[in-house]
């Protein structure tokens, strides 16, 4: 059976004018907080094959969903976590057969092939069911990263037995919450606080 998983690399608020704005003021301060240049930030989604079956794999606001099912695995609270009761506050981990992510056409670089096969591909699905319900921008867990859309595809890479060692954003850029991600997996952990 086939199988491929596809990683791409979209500008954090590609084709939404507000929050591109305020993720250059984010970067801003979080560059002269640890003395570095500015970077282009980054959110990684994912498109996965196996067989004749095609899956797309993201995070997203639950208020911005199409009004069809669209395989929402997980939800969890934005900022703060007695907000999330109001789906304006709230997230949604999309495991979408037949799906599409809204902005892949402004990824950077294409397609980036993640090394398969389909043991590794079913686990990646399979995961996606115990995504942890973490706060969108916190670090509850105290993984050195806050828990957004990066750590979410990082997690459920390496939890996969993905090779994520050599996946990173083009040019140089940033992908905050990657290694939240890739520190999850690495623990074994995947409940809430």
């Amino acid at each position: 059976m086939d199988a491929s998983v596809r990683l791409y690399w979209i500008p954090v608020g590609a084709g939404q004018h507000a929050v591109r704005n305020s993720t250059s003021v984010f970067e801003r301060i979080d560059a002269h907080r640890h003395h570095r240049p500015r970077r282009t930030l980054y959110h990684a989604a994912l498109e996965v094959q196996l067989g004749a079956d095609h899956w797309t794999v993201e995070m997203a606001p639950a208020w911005a969903g199409p009004g069809r099912e669209h395989g929402v695995t997980t939800t969890g609270p934005v900022g703060i976590r007695r907000l999330g009761s109001s789906r304006f506050f709230r997230y949604e981990v999309r495991i979408w057969r037949d799906g599409s992510v809204p902005d892949l056409g402004y990824a950077v670089g294409g397609a980036l092939h993640v090394p398969t096969d389909p043991v590794r591909t079913r686990r990646l699905l399979a995961a996606g069911a115990r995504v942890p319900s973490l706060t969108w921008g916190r670090d509850e867990l105290g993984l050195g990263d806050m828990w957004n859309s990066n750590s979410l595809v990082a997690w459920l890479l390496a939890t996969s037995g993905h090779d994520v060692d050599s996946l990173a954003p083009p040019g140089g850029g940033r992908a905050p919450g990657w290694s939240a991600g890739l520190e999850l997996a690495r623990r074994g952990a995947s409940t809430s606080p």
